[in-house]
């Protein structure tokens, strides 16, 4: 790996400039080529007007012309802002004023309130901002389950202490490529983007080619669950992908093996938007952790719940111009997550969030989930509460299923693995409320099942 002492793109355009940074379904680009790119763009932005200190709200998807706007909105000095293109008017409304951000990019069509738009344009002189890895480089806004979404700021050397991690972790090297498959404005997408500038390796841009097709040209792909089912109902396989690493959901033991049989390796692991990605990680082998603590990052178990200390640990929530701190006086940070060390490897339990009580007895969402995953014919399961008027509270199950499993013979199985608290009251097949990110959101859940009870009644 190198010691990054420039910017990525061009020290590995100095170094390797006809190698091929950049794939997608039309066309290849060297790093030289990547290079010139981003300096021209980073040209353009900064005449007009954006700056070093400047916070740039960046709306797109992953494609290339938001990755190039990324990394030369990141060379101006600007600290960027990536944003879910379906976030409604009225949350940014709320949200946009505490994140002091005077310019915003849209790439998706619809303007932001209260910014001065830029134009994504070219320019030929070269941008003067130098390269400084303790300057904050991101606000990365976290999932918001406990009220509006807080700004992780990370600075260059925090994406690429976590990069180091998982490069080292799935011997990513030069040689590879790794799908950008997940969204900029989410964390895991920012990851694989570091990853990539880390090791000097290949980035495959999904475009608008189906998921399949763009593996193609990949070695290394991250995935949440359900992607990969779908990818192994396919006759055949990409045949380059090597490796695939795991995330957004629980993860079967029948979905790794069927993998492992076909050829892919997969990789199960665990980080937060605070830590820039993933901080622990471990090659799937039918247990239900996630692993130790890569490389350079540090995991602790105080009354049951998660610390983290880690270089890849965010420098605080950024507000008003101030940045919130995150850690205890000795670098903790506290995650709100329940775990155990358990044989060696971390236990993930679930959110302390999400936990929620029925007729005094506590129940654990991600542990019933848990439960369910172990039946070959589930692919997802969620596990919300119903509010009730006798017990407080009542679990509501939410799966997708494969035939010829049907739900009502799904909760006879479950019958006699959960205890009578923790069985769900009423079975749904999973919906769609696709949100654009990799998650899909328990509050919406719990929303539609609220909806759906109404209608009953």
């Amino acid at each position: 790996m190198a010691a990054v002492t420039e910017w990525p793109w061009r020290y590995w355009a100095e170094r390797k400039p006809q190698q091929i940074a950049l794939i997608n379904e039309k066309q290849r680009l060297t790093w030289a080529d990547l290079a010139v790119q981003v300096e021209r763009l980073a040209a353009g932005f900064m005449l007009q007007g954006v700056d070093q200190g400047c916070g740039v709200v960046l709306k797109a998807k992953s494609s290339q012309q938001g990755l190039l706007a990324y990394l030369a909105l990141l060379q101006c000095g600007a600290r960027v802002l990536p944003l879910n293109p379906q976030l409604p008017t009225v949350q940014l409304m709320a949200l946009l004023p505490t994140l002091d951000c005077e310019f915003a990019l849209s790439l998706e069509g619809a303007s932001l309130p209260s910014l001065t738009p830029l134009a994504l344009r070219s320019q030929t002189f070269q941008p003067r901002y130098s390269w400084n890895a303790q300057q904050i480089a991101t606000l990365t806004l976290t999932s918001g389950s406990s009220g509006l979404p807080k700004a992780a700021a990370h600075t260059f050397s925090a994406h690429l202490a976590s990069a180091a991690g998982v490069v080292s972790a799935l011997s990513f090297t030069s040689g590879e490529s790794w799908l950008l498959s997940l969204p900029l404005y989410h964390v895991s997408g920012q990851g694989i983007v570091w990853r990539w500038l880390l090791s000097g390796a290949g980035l495959g841009i999904v475009g608008e080619q189906p998921l399949h097709q763009a593996l193609e040209t990949c070695t290394f792909a991250s995935l949440v669950p359900a992607q990969l089912w779908r990818l192994l109902q396919r006759p055949s396989l990409p045949a380059t992908l090597q490796s695939v690493l795991l995330g957004g959901a629980a993860i079967p033991e029948a979905l790794t093996e069927q993998a492992r049989a076909r050829g892919i390796a997969c990789w199960c692991g665990y980080g937060l938007t605070e830590t820039a990605s993933t901080v622990a990680a471990k090659r799937a082998d039918g247990r239900p952790g996630v692993g130790r603590a890569l490389p350079g990052h540090s995991i602790r178990i105080v009354a049951g719940e998660i610390q983290l200390r880690s270089p890849a640990l965010a420098c605080g929530y950024w507000q008003h111009g101030n940045l919130i701190r995150l850690t205890d006086a000795q670098g903790w940070f506290t995650t709100r997550d329940s775990g155990e060390i358990k044989e060696d490897e971390l236990l993930l339990k679930g959110r302390l969030d999400n936990q929620f009580f029925s007729a005094g007895e506590g129940i654990q969402p991600e542990w019933v989930e848990s439960i369910l995953m172990l039946h070959p014919g589930v692919t997802q399961a969620f596990i919300v509460p119903l509010e009730d008027v006798e017990y407080g509270h009542r679990p509501v199950a939410l799966v997708t299923t494969r035939e010829p499993l049907t739900l009502s013979a799904l909760a006879e199985w479950a019958a006699t693995r959960l205890a009578g608290f923790q069985r769900p009251q009423r079975w749904y097949t999973l919906p769609n409320l696709d949100s654009g990110g990799i998650k899909i959101s328990r509050q919406a859940l719990i929303n539609w099942v609220a909806e759906q009870e109404k209608r009953r009644h």
